[in-house]
C-alpha cells in the first residue's frame, strides 16, 4: 500500500485501581511502533480511586501503516469489513474496540479495554467513501 487512507489512528485504554499500570501499558504498546511515545494522565474516579488513561495519536503513514498491519491480523477481520456500516460515522472515523488482556500477552483480538479511533481520509468526505476506503486499505494489507 503506497498511501494511508487515514489521517491519524488514536489509541486509548484506562488503567483502573484494580490493575498494574505496567501491563496496560505494555497492552497499548502492542499496537504501537517501537519507541512511540504514549501519554499518561492520572485522574481521580467518582469515589476517588485512581484512574490513568494512556493515550496515543499515530500520525506518520508508517507508523499508522504498522498499526493497521496488526488490525489486518485480527481473527475477526472479515466480521470488522462486514459491519463498517456500523463502526465507521458519519464524520469519517473508524471506531473498534481491542481485549485489553489479548494486548498484554501481544495477541490482537476484539474486546474490551482499548479503543481505536481512526480518521478515515475520504474525499468528497462522506461516511460511504469513508467506508470504502477503508476496506480498501485492510485489502491492501
Amino acid at each position: 500500500m503506497s498511501s494511508v487512507p487515514f489521517h491519524y489512528v488514536d489509541l486509548q485504554a484506562f488503567c483502573y485501581a484494580t490493575e498494574d499500570d505496567k501491563r496496560v501499558e505494555q497492552a497499548m504498546r502492542t499496537f504501537l511502533p517501537e519507541e512511540f511515545p504514549l501519554e499518561r494522565i492520572e485522574n481521580a474516579g467518582h469515589h476517588g480511586d485512581r484512574i490513568v488513561v494512556f493515550s496515543a495519536r499515530v500520525e506518520k503513514a508508517d507508523d499508522v501503516r504498522h498499526v493497521l498491519s496488526l488490525l489486518a491480523d485480527l481473527d475477526d477481520i472479515d466480521r470488522v469489513l462486514d459491519e463498517l456500516d456500523s463502526r465507521v460515522t458519519d464524520n469519517c472515523e473508524l471506531y473498534l474496540y481491542l481485549d485489553k488482556q489479548a494486548a498484554f500477552s501481544g495477541d490482537v483480538a476484539l474486546g474490551t479495554g482499548l479503543s481505536l479511533r481512526g480518521k478515515v481520509e475520504a474525499y468528497p468526505a462522506k461516511r460511504e467513501t469513508a467506508i470504502e476506503n477503508v476496506r480498501e486499505a485492510f485489502a491492501d494489507l
